[in-house]
């Protein structure tokens, strides 16, 4: 039944294939056959991993394994405080994955929660209320208004119905519904006006339909296996760390038996050794990578929370940082959300009009609507009147002398968004709807139905009745035999009936929903039925649309200037996406930019991701479309961001590399499937995620060479003094005090730092790019080398001046921690040196070092740590050879990086 194009046939048809009577429904001894042959109307949920073991299962990675293995031995060597921190950092970060894969499991259980809790059936010719869960394929359900859809449906009775499915074809207006069958087996989920979908719901009209599917063989169900087959990935950056962890742990170990097999060659004693050769591996392994990643990303939560996104996966932030795709759903993301009139046509004229939503300010430019004798006045006129929206502030109505209050107030409307449009065109003109109904008062409506497309109400006014009309173009204009001008009421021509369907065609292909207005006297007997609506002034015509975001069109700039292919998603027509990304800028003239869902329905995955990179625009797609254009994308070697809200987006939003909710609008299935809820539900806030996401690259880079450096220049110490025969220039404790002063505070404060001037105006990173790449690795070894050699220069300088063994470890000692502490500000910009970033523009950090200062000098000042760290107090000469030992390269390094940048012109000086 499942493979059935059921909105083709006729639902007489459809009910035959069944096997069911349109007006009495099944038998129960039919229905309880079905009902085992086919199992409940419920969608399945795979089952989730216990708990505890999801817990557990976040200690499996290899690093971390490392580093409870360097806690057994800290705390064997005593340093009880690091295993403690290295034991808090791990439980920490399991405590943060365990809830990230907690939530996403939750994902299905919010789809469920959208089915129906129960239906109206017919059975038996009897009309019953049963759990939505026992309806069968070839029930006959009867909706009202306000109703759930509880299962897959053709409709067999639709009365002035209109389903909202925005949730899962992303249609952005109520879909209106009829029994007619279709033609086109390939016609898109949101254009088959004959079928009702398990999870939607009607807001307006009632009907009848028979079940064509029930469970995981619905759309709603199709949706639920797809979300369950999507697997999760690492990020990138998970990627490149898990890469970077094992291969410094295997040379930190290589080089720490070098170091212990030739002290012992020759002749140290082996207990000093082995420990020696522990403590340089705990210092050498980084544990404190974990920690900077997380305080990091952190950070950019924070930062992110400030600019309208909430993130609920920390990695989420730094992928986007290496986004190359944003794929982007049209309504509220790109687009205002609110229809606004663009257009007016009327006695010949194409007048523009501006302002944007729904606020009542704008210009009309061509023609002057307070004209009262002038047909754009009339027309503006007959909006506001046959109009049931209102206009709102803060959500209240407000009308006559309390438009004023609350200026600041953001505009709304209450009611049918396309009434909205219009009602707020009116007010532009200071039209109101409350002061012309000062002197005339409605006295009747023909509401808006599918077949007739259009809407009429009677007003008496002082002159007698009028009708006043709106709908459908087409519809309105075959009933209009005059046409109101400046010059008063002329006849109506053929001629001039096929120069305003031009006019109305013209609109319709700049995506502008078009409405007709037209008015009539009425004679006082004259009945209020259909009959109004005969014999029509035409008026003039109002063509609205969606308009985009500013700042959605400056995002989108952003976007091409790093590098960011902008890709539009959405479920409405090809013509609305198309004008609409023509505005956006996501559509430059490209040949073949746009493809419809249609056009995706015959094209094979191969060929799909051949052409993928050609296309900017996707319009009328099913939830099946966007997971197969992410995964295109994805083949093609792309990081993809996609956005979404509603139930259809939630499989290509998990599948995505980071997959971004809309707050406001979205449903809780897409929210928990996503790594990024938006707040405002625009799509800038994601190009601001996107600068977020590199600085905190750049930043994490910034770690791992002030960390790398560091450690580098420890094990070369310990090493080259040992190969060279030297005394040992470091004892074990004072290594690990070492990497206890300077792997912490300072290395925490580069996590916070803010990002680098033009950090947009770059390409993405590739995916697969070493975190070593662009010249880190070289920096790394010659920075790491400099500290090591500095080390031992003024270890065996102290030697030779005579300095006890004593004086020249606590030098050596010294020496290797102002090293990293003043190589930890060279290390806040791979461009720029000291000089141009500024000492003093990231107080943090500024602080992270003094407290680590103090904390080395209190080992070589204070009597009873002197004791413990086998210190003893420096000199002035001393002090003055380690400081310009230590600080000399970065103000060297620095001075060449400002000659260098000034000669090229990019240098900028940072304020403090």
């Amino acid at each position: 039944m499942r493979q059935q194009a059921w909105h083709v046939l006729p639902w007489l048809d459809v009910a035959k294939a069944l096997d069911v009577h349109p007006a009495k429904g099944l038998n129960l001894k039919e229905v309880r056959r079905r009902l085992q042959e086919v199992g409940k109307n419920v969608l399945a949920v795979k089952k989730g991993t216990h708990p505890v073991f999801l817990f557990l299962g976040q200690f499996k990675d290899f690093m971390v394994l490392v580093l409870l293995a360097a806690t057994v031995v800290s705390g064997l060597l005593g340093e009880i405080a690091d295993a403690i921190t290295i034991l808090a950092i791990l439980i920490i970060n399991a405590i943060l994955g365990f809830v990230q894969e907690f939530r996403a499991e939750r994902s299905m259980e919010s789809l469920r929660s959208l089915t129906a809790p129960e239906a109206r059936v017919l059975r038996e010719g009897m009309e019953q209320r049963i759990p939505a869960t026992d309806v069968v394929p070839g029930d006959i359900v009867l909706v009202d208004t306000g109703d759930r859809i509880p299962a897959d449906v053709r409709w067999i009775q639709a009365v002035n119905m209109q389903v909202e499915e925005s949730a899962l074809t992303g249609e952005s207006h109520p879909v209106t519904k009829s029994i007619s069958p279709l033609h086109d087996e390939f016609t898109p989920m949101a254009d088959r006006q004959n079928m009702g979908y398990m999870g939607t719901a009607l807001v307006n009209g009632r009907g009848a339909g028979v079940v064509v599917a029930t469970g995981m063989d619905t759309e709603m169900g199709v949706i639920a296996g797809m979300i369950q087959s999507v697997e999760d990935e690492e990020t990138p950056l998970q990627k490149r760390l898990a890469e970077l962890g094992k291969w410094l742990v295997l040379i930190s170990f290589l080089v720490c038996v070098a170091v212990v097999v030739t002290g012992i060659l020759r002749g140290e004693d082996f207990y000093k050794m082995f420990f020696t050769g522990v403590s340089l591996a705990v210092a050498a392994i980084p544990e404190g990578l974990p920690a900077i990643v997380t305080v990091a990303l952190a950070v950019g939560v924070q930062r992110m929370v400030k600019r309208q996104a909430i993130i609920r996966k920390l990695p989420a932030v730094e992928t986007l940082g290496c986004a190359t795709v944003i794929c982007s759903d049209k309504t509220g993301t790109l687009t205002q959300n609110e229809m606004t009139v663009r257009q007016i046509y009327s006695d010949g004229r194409r007048i523009s009009v501006s302002g944007e939503g729904y606020d009542p300010k704008g210009e009309f430019q061509g023609a002057d609507p307070e004209k009262e004798r002038d047909p754009l006045n009339s027309a503006l006129k007959i909006a506001a009147l046959c109009n049931n929206a209102t206009l709102t502030k803060k959500g209240v109505q407000v009308a006559g002398l309390f438009r004023s209050k609350g200026k600041d107030a953001p505009w709304g409307i209450e009611g049918d968004p396309t009434e909205g449009a219009i009602l707020v065109a009116a007010a532009k003109a200071g039209i109101w709807r409350e002061v012309l109904e000062r002197k005339q008062k409605r006295i009747g409506e023909l509401p808006f139905d599918s077949d007739r497309k259009r809407m009429s109400v009677v007003y008496e006014t002082k002159q007698g009745r009028k009708a006043y009309v709106k709908g459908a173009p087409d519809m309105v204009l075959r009933l209009c035999q005059q046409e109101l001008t400046r010059q008063g009421v002329v006849e109506l021509s053929n001629e001039r009936k096929r120069s305003i369907m031009r006019a109305n065609d013209e609109m319709a292909r700049h995506a502008l929903r078009v409405l007709a207005v037209a008015e009539k006297p009425l004679a006082d007997a004259e009945p209020l039925d259909e009959g109004v609506e005969q014999g029509l002034t035409f008026v003039g015509l109002l063509g609205m649309i969606d308009p985009p975001r500013a700042s959605a069109v400056k995002a989108i700039r952003v976007c091409r200037q790093a590098g960011i292919k902008p890709v539009m998603i959405t479920g409405d027509h090809r013509l609305t996406a198309e004008a609409v990304a023509h505005e956006l800028g996501i559509l430059r003239g490209e040949n073949g930019g746009v493809v419809s869902g249609t056009e995706l329905e015959r094209t094979s995955d191969q060929e799909l991701s051949e052409r993928i990179m050609d296309i900017s625009v996707f319009a009328r797609v099913t939830p099946k479309d966007k997971l197969r254009i992410v995964r295109a994308y994805k083949k093609r070697g792309q990081v993809v961001a996609m956005t979404g809200d509603g139930v259809n987006d939630a499989p290509a939003v998990k599948e995505a590399d980071i997959g971004v909710a809309m707050g406001k609008t979205g449903t809780d299935v897409t929210k928990e499937a996503s790594s990024m809820v938006l707040g405002d539900d625009n799509f800038a806030t994601i190009v601001a995620a996107v600068e977020e996401g590199r600085g905190i690259y750049d930043n994490i880079r910034k770690f791992i060479r002030y960390l790398l450096s560091c450690n580098l220049g420890e094990v070369l110490t310990m090493f080259l003094a040992t190969l060279v025969g030297l005394p040992l220039p470091l004892l074990p404790i004072q290594i690990l005090w070492v990497n206890l002063v300077t792997d912490g505070l300072p290395a925490m404060a580069l996590g916070v730092d803010g990002s680098e001037p033009g950090i947009m105006n770059r390409p993405p990173r590739k995916p697969g790019e070493s975190i070593f790449a662009r010249g880190l690795a070289s920096k790394i070894a010659v920075r790491g080398t400099f500290i090591g050699l500095g080390t031992l220069l003024v270890f065996v300088v102290a030697l030779f001046m005579g300095v006890n063994m004593l004086g020249a470890r606590t030098m050596a000692f010294t020496t290797l921690v102002f090293s990293q502490l003043f190589h930890v500000f060279d290390c806040r910009s791979e461009e720029r040196g000291i000089f141009e970033v500024g000492i003093f523009t990231n107080l943090y950090l500024v602080g992270a070092v003094c407290i680590s200062t103090i904390m080395q000098l209190s080992v070589i000042y204070v009597a009873p740590l002197q004791v413990i760290f086998k210190t003893t107090p420096l000199v002035s000469w001393q002090w003055i050879l380690i400081l310009c030992v230590a600080g000399g390269p970065s103000v060297l390094i620095g001075l060449a990086r400002l000659l260098k940048n000034s000669w090229q012109g990019k240098t900028v000086i940072a304020k403090g």
